[in-house]
């Protein structure tokens, strides 16, 4: 039988208490438990003594007979100084997902295009300068023709 070291959830609607149990890793989060070896109250202060109560013997006597904890229960224990749990390295944490960078894929491409129509009506009123000068100068040649 393999067993676990977890969480089981009790307290009230959005108040959450948990009991740290021992238990057959098959059996339901809430179900039946070998032994409850300390309690867990995520709403008090980080910095609270009663934020998690453990019974070191027991639980030190579990792991010693091979029980695995979770992965909140492992880092329960590394920080009561029990068991000390490896660093995990997700390389992926901060990188955005396939739509958000579907999005900003977007979004740069309608700057691109809207730089681009910028560029492109800055240059139009100068070649529109340059043939507002001519014309005049057509103008008055033209003038000059019909009064020679």
């Amino acid at each position: 039988m393999s067993v676990a070291i977890r969480l089981s959830r009790g307290g009230a609607k959005k108040r959450p208490y948990y009991r740290v149990v021992v238990s057959n890793s098959r059996s339901p989060r809430d179900g039946k438990y070998l032994e409850q070896i300390g309690t867990y109250n995520p709403v008090l202060a980080k910095d609270d003594p009663e934020r998690v109560k453990l019974n070191e013997d027991r639980t030190r006597y579990w792991l010693g007979v091979g029980a695995q904890p979770t992965d909140r229960v492992a880092r329960l224990l590394d920080k009561a100084g029990i068991k000390e749990r490896a660093a995990t390295v997700n390389p992926n944490k901060g990188e955005p997902g396939k739509k958000a960078k579907e999005r900003a894929e977007e979004r740069a491409e309608k700057l691109r295009e809207a730089e681009e129509a910028a560029k492109a009506a800055a240059e139009a009123p100068a070649e529109e300068e340059v043939a507002a000068e001519e014309a005049p100068a057509e103008e008055a040649a033209s003038e000059e023709q019909a009064e020679g």
